[in-house]
């Protein structure tokens, strides 16, 4: 049975006017070497910005911790001097300081545990007496009190010429120092990761085009709007810098896990209790997993961006 005209017309609808083309493949190729580089590069830095994120947390909340546990103490330090009893001075200046106001407890150090300070630099089997080793006394601050370190400080001095009060102020502006250039540093290393996604996206979208020149050239003579172009590409780079971004920032996230898991595992033993000691439980917390989820969508973010701005001024060398 033949088909006139008509027929024809009648089951192929004629095309609408102003419809947008229909295309069998994309305009951004899938699946090539140049994509799969991206993702990886992406990745990398993801990995890297997030290793970065999560140690600056690490590093601020022990710090935090550190400089709220140092604040809550202050030392009295009683020097030897000949002519004069030095188990007298440090009764004396621990009496004087759980009299003041603010203060919750004194413990003094006994000759016994101030050798044991000293072992790690003179070893063991020192004695003490033989030494100027002054003694020391831990002054516990009450909570909630800011005591007048600066009147302590006086009042001992003039009671007791050999004793002298230290209340960590150079200990704790270290200690804020280190936390202020950790955070500095994780930005500067997060600003250099995404300089390079910037740059890596740069040259991947321009050897997408280089590639498909001739089918973009096609569609831009034909009417096909700058806008329409960029979005295909635009579209493609989101979805790589997504997946590089959610493979490096998945990679770091389980890194971070394993390693909270392993602390817990040797807590109670001596590497464990260093370890909690300079970090803690050695757990990013919400903080460090948000900013690392918050990571991978800013360089999804940048690299659909990246991406979009390339082909907008490439395609302006078309015209």
């Amino acid at each position: 049975m033949s088909m006139n005209d008509d027929d024809v017309d009648a089951v192929t609808p004629a095309p609408q006017p102003g419809a947008r083309p229909q295309f069998q493949s994309s305009i951004v190729p899938k699946g090539t070497i140049a994509g799969r580089a991206l993702v990886a590069i992406v990745a990398i830095m993801t990995f890297l910005a997030s290793v970065t994120t999560g140690a600056v947390v690490l590093v601020r909340a022990a710090a935090s911790d550190w400089q709220s546990e140092v604040a809550r103490e202050v030392t009295i330090q009683v020097r030897p001097v000949s002519n004069r009893d030095l188990e007298a001075d440090v009764a004396r200046a621990a009496d004087i300081a759980r009299r003041f106001p603010g203060v919750a407890d004194v413990r003094v150090y006994s000759k016994e545990e101030s050798a044991r300070l000293l072992e790690p630099w003179l070893g063991t089997g020192l004695v003490i007496d033989e030494l100027p080793v002054p003694r020391l006394a831990v002054v516990r601050i009450a909570s909630g009190a800011t005591p007048d370190f600066e009147q302590l400080g006086k009042l001992l001095v003039e009671q007791v010429s050999s004793a002298s009060l230290d209340d960590h102020r150079g200990f704790v502006e270290r200690m804020r120092s280190m936390g202020r250039a950790a955070f500095l540093g994780g930005l500067a290393v997060l600003g250099l990761v995404l300089v390079a996604t910037v740059l890596s996206v740069t040259f991947a979208t321009r050897g997408a085009i280089a590639t498909n020149r001739t089918v973009v050239e096609v569609l831009h003579l034909i009417g096909a709007k700058n806008t329409f172009i960029a979005q295909h590409f635009q579209r493609r780079f989101l979805g790589l810098g997504l997946q590089g971004g959610v493979i490096g920032g998945g990679c770091a996230l389980a890194l971070f896990g394993l390693m909270e898991l392993a602390s817990r595992q040797f807590l109670g033993t001596a590497a464990g209790d260093q370890f909690a000691a300079l970090f803690g439980s050695f757990s990013i917390g919400f903080v460090g997993y948000a900013a690392v989820i918050l990571q991978v969508a800013l360089i999804a973010a940048v690299t659909a961006v990246a991406s979009r701005r390339t082909v907008n001024r490439t395609l302006e060398t078309f015209e």
